[in-house]
């Protein structure tokens, strides 16, 4: 597919929806994100053979929040493989994000790694033989490494933001660490976590840093394998199955595709064997996903035809 056919489609696609723009309500519990302008929106395509088109605000670096969870998942099945799947489940919760009530039923084992529950694990895992600082650069690393120049870093006035305002999600590892599912200290792991999500991207940088997932984690821009062929399946069935919170089955319905939503406005999708696309409109919908955003990925879908139905 050529840049001028990509962008006709990526053009085509969000003109289609530009009324709906502004819409949603901004992440206004987290007090950094509650300034962000909600009229805000891009969106970037990048293909496996290289060709890309954008649209809008998408060389423009934004808190990408829960969207970090991917690398953090692909960096602990890279360290502990299928042992991670002791200590998380890779279910769909059918609850909200940093649901307690869920995680005490299931005795401490959260429903699956995009959770909050869950990524706080993930945290912990990272922190084996690190320090918070160093499990930190471990995940920006990875990501520079992958798009090959030293410029991805963390927005720190949204991760003292998210420090500042952690009583869930603190509570949520105090009552893991009391059921043996957490190994470090509690204001470690919400360190770690409240960091990685605070990482700023583009759409543009998250196109490419995603790139593997659309090849078998192999990334054919640096010509490197990233993650095995098996656990790449493995998370995009799970971003499938969980990438947009209480409201997966409604994005799988609507756009066909795994995914990987935060709440700082950015969506990610997966097109198996063809690329990546990646939207950004701060404006979430009751569910914490992108509600323009959602939107935009509906309508390349439609353009595209790109599905895995």
């Amino acid at each position: 597919m050529t840049n001028a056919s990509l962008n006709q489609i990526l053009d085509s696609a969000c003109r289609s929806i530009q009324d709906q723009i502004g819409s949603g309500k901004v992440a206004d519990y987290i007090p950094a994100l509650a300034r962000v302008d909600i009229k805000k929106f891009g969106a970037s395509i990048l293909t496996l053979d290289g060709e890309s088109a954008s649209f809008g605000d998408a060389k423009e670096p934004f808190s990408i929040q829960s969207i970090s969870k991917v690398f953090s998942l692909t960096l602990v099945l890279n360290q502990i493989g299928d042992k991670l799947w002791e200590r998380v489940h890779h279910e769909p919760s059918g609850n909200a994000f940093n649901s307690i009530v869920q995680l005490e039923m299931e005795r401490g084992i959260p429903r699956n790694p995009f959770i909050n529950a869950g990524a706080l694990v993930l945290s912990d895992i990272l922190l084996k033989d690190r320090t918070p600082d160093t499990s930190i650069q471990t995940i920006l690393n990875f990501l520079n490494e992958i798009i090959g120049e030293k410029r991805i870093g963390i927005d720190h006035e949204v991760a003292l933001s998210e420090l500042e305002t952690a009583h869930r999600n603190s509570s949520l590892v105090h009552f893991m660490k009391s059921c043996n599912n957490i190994e470090n200290t509690v204001s470690d792991v919400l360190n770690v976590y409240c960091n990685h999500c605070s990482i700023a991207m583009s759409c543009e940088d998250l196109s490419r840093s995603m790139l593997f997932l659309a090849k078998e984690g192999f990334d054919p821009i640096s010509n490197q394998r990233i993650i095995s062929p098996e656990l790449a399946r493995r998370i995009n069935s799970i971003m499938m199955l969980c990438g947009h919170y209480d409201a997966s089955g409604d994005f799988a319905y609507r756009v066909g595709l795994p995914g990987k939503s935060g709440v700082g406005g950015g969506i990610v999708a997966i097109v198996p064997e063809v690329g990546v696309i990646t939207v950004w409109s701060p404006g979430l919908n009751k569910n914490g996903n992108s509600l323009v955003g959602t939107s935009a990925l509906e309508a390349i879908a439609k353009i595209s035809n790109w599905n895995i139905l």
